[in-house]
């Protein structure tokens, strides 16, 4: 595990957490429930395609950057290499919070995809996803500027929510 001092880098994090929501484990991945700003909503009351990229890294925060999560090093840097967003269905803002499913589609020594499946509030976790995304992130190193190798604490973590897309 990382010691305290390299995981300072803002010792508020934890303190101005988006939403009190902290998600939790379940057999499909990680879930958590991200609450819609009015601001996300397009004219027709949907919530806005590029929107739903901002929800999806709010609801990686609690999962990855916490600090009582092994991966709380990666705050200090973690980079978007790739990013991969479709849209399958409507989602309206009266239909909030949305329910984000995460899990890791692929690990390697420094970066790992994140799967995730987007659901309305209140619809059945087995149903279709209205939104179903990736994204691979990277072990970033800002000192040296350059990727750096996850930790065994942190491949772990991330290796026990590997699993295949499902609902696609």
């Amino acid at each position: 595990m990382a010691d305290q001092e390299s995981l300072a880098v803002d010792e508020n994090v934890d303190k101005r957490r988006l939403f009190a929501d902290n998600g939790c484990r379940t057999d499909r991945g990680y879930e958590v429930s991200v609450p819609v700003r009015w601001s996300d909503m397009d004219v027709f009351a949907h919530i806005n395609h590029a929107r739903m990229v901002t929800l999806l890294e709010e609801a990686r925060i609690p999962w990855l950057f916490y600090d009582d999560k092994p991966t709380a090093l990666m705050r200090k840097g973690c980079l978007v290499a790739d990013l991969h967003v479709k849209y399958q269905g409507q989602i309206r803002h009266d239909e909030s919070p949305i329910r984000v499913t995460m899990f890791v589609e692929r690990l390697r020594a420094v970066d790992f995809t994140v799967g995730y499946e987007v659901r309305p509030y209140g619809a059945d976790p087995e149903s279709r996803p209205s939104v179903v995304a990736t994204t691979q992130l990277v072990s970033f190193d800002i000192d040296t500027q350059r990727p750096r190798r996850m930790t065994a604490d942190e491949k772990a973590y991330l290796q026990s929510f590997l699993r295949e897309p499902v609902n696609r």
